[in-house]
Order: structure tokens, then C-alpha cells, then sequence
């Protein structure tokens, strides 16, 4: 059983904060074979959670409230119809029929690329691809859900695919919706907040006359309207995500500039160690990381291996005792992990070169994820201090971890995601295992964070954050900074469909920084929470700076996207300023 661990200060070091600051869109910054990259990698997690939610109303929540009402609203529906009725809707079912889909984003996309005065390309690309990208999406889904159509007299001849979800709905939200964002955004005038206000109900009366005409239940025109939305917001933010206003140099510019020399000559005047993972790193990538160390002075460095007894602590350690002023870290997450709690409280700065498959902590340091741009930015950069997380629990021992450690659903999707399919997919193969793990029974767990009240819940997943960000921009814990001297706790707890729509919409829209706590450590509490009773959310937020987790159940845990023996007990502290990183100068 682990022992109480000490108290620590929660003061930062005096080096700069890691802040974050808006840049601009990927598309212009890495070129656009980094933006298809990121919409690609953010559309497998579209059709995943779309075909989870489908594969979750046509299975266990079947027959379940509010889907038990559908057929009666459908049958509604249907004592509804009159003869002008019945026409209107004709009308406003075509608006979403793929002829006029088609039709109509392929004029629009001329007029934006040939008509003078008018936006061009960026926004010729984003309404195109929006519209195609939910055509693919609703393709999958409909090779993945089996949903029959509703029993009433159906008005219009059934298509081969399935009842969800609603392809004219999800295709009017793309292309109707992707218009309201240009004219809302790109046009000036008194009669654009008029026009984008029609446009933005016409996706809403092709559902409803979808609903009209029986081709649909109310939870297909649902889907419909999430995955052209979806779509929109995926394209949207890689495509037109405006510029930055410039960040004013800070007043000591000079002598940070003085410092970071200083600091660059003492790192290459010493030893330079690479330990690289052999398994994702070939002799070529290894011969263009030794070119790029030789172009920033770095001369003779030392290439060491991990071995799978020794993923990258050994090393590390080795090259501590051995002298060395820089490690450079060649490899996935769980390869940083190591290698950061070797170099943890020694001040020899790490070198990040991400090479693995979710490479979180290089994502959330604003690191290029191309490994010679990876290297090449670091060592153009500057010294940072940020914090770890030392994490232990029973039947493991004490390490720390630089990204996202916890138990529950997370876990379990990492046990049940092989070697070979993370090889031949990447990171989307995670997802795959992470709705085959669903089913999984609820955590039940009693939180203290601090020295605060021990606090009683019931979870999917528990995930104890130095960082927020996952790929694709995903920000399952938002307010998490590496370096702000706290750790955060994430409690996700949905349950039913309208739980997880609940929680979507949670992550999608952000949360803000939870309040530090006191003096003394104690979160402070309110409410329900102050009582320990779960307040019924579907994802909770707390900072702490010493967090202990019992489960009433042996739980799947995981530290840094590494599976570790399952157990019932997890014991997390900050260890601020811990880790000494070097990051590009205009980075985060």
C-alpha cells in the first residue's frame, strides 16, 4: 500500500509560463497535406462516435425513454398530412435530395472561384469538402447501423440505405449551414443576418419534412444534423480560422534573448544523448535526426536504444549519470514518459521528438509533429520547466507521468487495442476498441483531493491531467496546463444518449480554469459536492495538488497511454516544474 506522499510547494519556478496563444490556420502554417491530415484524423472520430450512438439506439437503449415515444410522434406525423402539406414538404425534402445537393454546392463553389469581389478558394474548399466529408460519413454509418424505417404509409420510395441516420438532413446542414457561416462571416451588408438566418432553417425544415413523409424516426434526423455540423466544424476550423494579431515582444526582450544564447552554448558545449525507440524510427529517420543535431552544433551525439525490459528510463538515467547536457527523446508517448521520470528533478533538459501515435505531450507543447521539425524547432528554442505528475497505486510502483494517467474507460480501450492494429492505423484504431469497450460496468469510487471531503461517484472514465488536448484538438480536459503548478481531475459519467450528447457538447463548447485552491490545498466545494454525492453531470472538473482514488472494483488503469496492472487504488501529486523542456521560442 502506498505511503501518504509529502507535501510539495505549488509556487512556479521563475521561468516564463508556457502560454498559449492563437495561431493560424494548419492549412497556411503546415501546408495542406498537414490540414487533410487533421480533418481526416477529426472525421474517424466523427463516424465513430456517430455509428457508437446508432449502434446504441438500435441495441441496448432500444425501447428505452425517449425512444420508445418515436413511433407514436412518427404516427403523429402522419395524422397530420393534407394535401398542401404534403406539398410544401415535397418541396423542402428536395432541398436536401443529392441532385440538388450537388447541384447547388457545385454553382455556389464556381461562383466563389470565377465572380470578382467574391471569397475564393479557402472558402470554395470548405464548402466542398464540409459537403463531401458528411456523404462519406453517412456512407459509413450506413454500412455500420441496421435501422428499419418507420411503420407508417412512407411517401416517398425508401432508398437501399438504412433509417439512420437522415442523409438530406445531414447534407442540407452542410451545405445550407456552410453557407450561413460564409454570408454570416464573409459578407457585409444589412440583409446577411436575414439571409443566414433562412439558411440556417432550411436544414430544420428538411428534417421535419423528412419526418413528415415517414422516410425517418426523430433520432435519425438527429444524427443528420450532428454529422453535417459536425462536418462544418471540423472543416471550419482548419479552413477558416482567422489570423492572429502578432504578440508584442515582452520588455525584457533582450535579455531573454542573452539567456537563451547562454543556455544553447552550455547545452551543445556538453554530451548529447538520443535515446530513440528502434520500433518507429528507421536508420534513415535516424541519419536525418543526427543531420539536424549537426546543423544546430550538436556534434558526435550518442544514439542509445530502448529495449522493451528498458523503454527509454534506462537510458535517460544513464546518460544523467554519464554528464549529459541535452537527452533527446526519440519515440511515442510511453517513451517520453520514461525518459522523463528518469530526467525528473535533474535540470538536464529533455529534447521531445515525437515519433509514436498519439504524441500528446508534443501536441500540447505546440511541437511540430514531423520529428526533424520536432527537433529542429527544440533546439532553435529555449529552456521551459513543466510540471509531471507522480502517480502510484497498488501492485505498481511510483512514477510519473508528463500527459494523462487514469482508470475506466480510457483504460480499457488502450488493453483492448493491439499492436499490429495501432501499427496499420494509427491512433484511429484506438477508437475501434474504445466502442467495443462501452460495455463496460460503471467505476464506482471515492475521490480526496487534498485535504478536502472524500467525494462518492460513479464514472465511464477518470482521467488525472498535466495536459488537456488529445488529437485531432480534442480537449477532454480543457483547463489543463502543464506548467500552472496543479493537476486536474476529469469525472465523465454520462449516461443514456442524451448523457453522452450532453458530454459531446461539453467538450466541443470548452469548460474555463475550475478555482485553485486554497492556501491549505483544499479544492472548495459547494452544493451537492460538498456533501460527497454525485451531482448527476456527465463530465466534473476539479484541480488538485494531491489526488487519491479508491474503487470499489479491481480497475483497468493506464499511465501515460500504457496499460498498467489493474487495481483499486490510484494516488497522483504535481510536481511542479519538474521536467526542464526545451520548446520552440514562439511556441507555447
Amino acid at each position: 500500500m502506498p505511503t501518504a506522499l509529502p507535501d510539495r510547494p505549488a509556487l512556479r519556478p521563475t521561468e516564463p509560463r508556457l502560454v498559449a496563444r492563437p495561431g493560424r490556420s494548419p492549412a497556411l502554417t503546415s501546408g495542406s497535406a498537414r490540414a487533410a491530415a487533421q480533418i481526416s484524423v477529426l472525421t474517424v472520430c466523427q463516424a465513430a462516435l456517430l455509428v457508437g450512438f446508432g449502434l446504441l439506439i438500435t441495441g441496448p437503449a432500444r425501447g428505452t425513454w425517449p425512444l420508445s415515444a418515436e413511433d407514436q410522434l412518427d404516427e403523429r406525423f402522419e395524422d397530420l398530412r393534407t394535401q398542401a402539406l404534403t406539398r410544401a414538404s415535397l418541396i423542402a425534402s428536395e432541398a436536401g435530395d443529392t441532385a440538388t445537393i450537388i447541384a447547388v454546392t457545385v454553382v455556389v463553389c464556381a461562383g466563389l472561384l470565377l465572380v470578382p469581389r467574391l471569397p475564393r478558394w479557402r472558402e470554395a474548399v470548405f464548402l466542398s469538402v464540409a459537403v463531401s466529408l458528411q456523404a462519406l460519413v453517412f456512407l459509413v454509418i450506413s454500412t455500420s447501423v441496421d435501422r428499419d424505417r418507420p411503420e407508417v404509409d412512407r411517401l416517398d420510395a425508401s432508398p437501399p440505405t438504412t433509417s439512420y441516420t437522415s442523409g438530406h438532413t445531414g447534407a442540407a446542414t452542410a451545405l445550407y449551414a456552410g453557407l450561413a457561416v460564409l454570408v454570416l462571416s464573409r459578407v457585409r451588408g444589412p440583409w446577411r443576418k436575414a439571409l443566414g438566418g433562412l439558411l440556417l432553417l432550411l436544414p430544420l425544415l428538411v428534417g421535419v419534412a423528412r419526418l413528415y413523409r415517414g422516410m425517418h424516426h426523430p433520432t435519425d434526423v438527429l444524427g443528420g444534423l450532428v454529422n453535417g455540423g459536425l462536418s462544418l466544424l471540423i472543416v471550419g476550423r482548419t479552413l477558416l480560422t482567422e489570423d492572429a494579431s502578432p504578440t508584442p515582444p515582452p520588455a525584457n526582450a533582450m535579455e531573454v534573448a542573452l539567456r537563451t544564447a547562454e543556455e544553447r552554448a552550455e547545452q551543445v558545449a556538453g554530451r548529447t544523448v538520443v535515446v530513440v525507440n528502434p520500433t518507429v524510427t528507421d536508420e534513415a529517420a535516424r541519419e536525418t535526426l543526427r543531420l539536424v543535431l549537426e546543423q544546430h552544433g550538436h556534434h558526435e551525439a550518442e544514439f542509445v536504444f530502448t529495449t522493451a525490459e528498458d523503454p527509454g528510463g534506462g537510458q535517460a538515467a544513464d546518460a544523467v549519470r554519464g554528464g549529459a547536457s541535452l537527452v533527446v527523446v526519440c519515440g511515442g508517448d510511453g517513451t517520453v514518459r520514461a525518459a522523463a521520470d528518469a530526467l525528473a528533478g535533474t535540470g538536464v533538459p529533455l529534447a521531445v521528438v515525437p515519433c509514436g501515435t498519439g504524441n500528446l505531450l508534443a501536441r500540447n507543447l505546440g511541437l511540430p509533429l514531423t520529428p526533424a521539425d520536432a527537433l529542429g524547432a527544440a533546439l532553435s528554442g529555449r529552456v521551459r520547466r513543466i510540471d509531471l505528475g507522480r502517480i502510484e497505486g497498488d501492485r505498481f510502483p511510483a512514477t510519473h507521468f508528463t500527459a494523462m494517467s487514469g482508470a475506466g474507460l480510457d483504460a480499457a480501450m488502450l488493453e483492448n487495442t493491439g499492436s499490429q492494429a495501432k501499427a496499420a492505423f494509427g491512433w484511429p484504431a484506438y477508437v475501434v476498441a474504445g466502442v467495443r469497450s462501452l460495455r463496460a460496468p460503471r467505476i464506482t469510487v471515492a475521490i480526496r483531493l487534498d485535504d478536502g471531503p472524500v467525494l462518492h461517484r460513479t464514472a465511464r472514465m477518470l482521467l488525472l491531467a498535466n495536459i488537456g488536448s488529445v488529437q485531432g484538438g480534442a480537449a477532454l480536459v480543457p483547463a489543463a496546463e502543464p506548467d500552472d503548478g496543479l493537476l486536474d481531475l476529469a469525472v465523465f459519467d454520462p449516461h443514456g444518449p442524451s448523457g453522452w450528447l450532453r458530454t459531446a457538447g461539453i467538450l466541443l463548447r470548452g469548460r474555463s480554469k475550475p478555482p485553485r485552491p486554497a492556501a491549505r490545498g483544499t479544492f472548495p466545494l459547494t452544493g451537492d459536492e460538498a456533501t460527497g454525492t454525485d451531482t448527476g453531470t456527465p463530465v466534473e472538473y476539479f484541480t488538485f495538488r494531491r489526488a487519491e482514488l479508491r474503487f470499489s472494483t479491481v480497475q483497468s488503469r493506464e499511465v501515460d497511454g500504457d496499460p498498467v496492472r489493474p487495481g483499486r487504488l490510484l494516488v497522483a501529486e504535481v510536481r511542479p516544474g519538474a521536467l526542464s523542456v526545451l520548446l520552440p521560442s514562439g511556441g507555447k
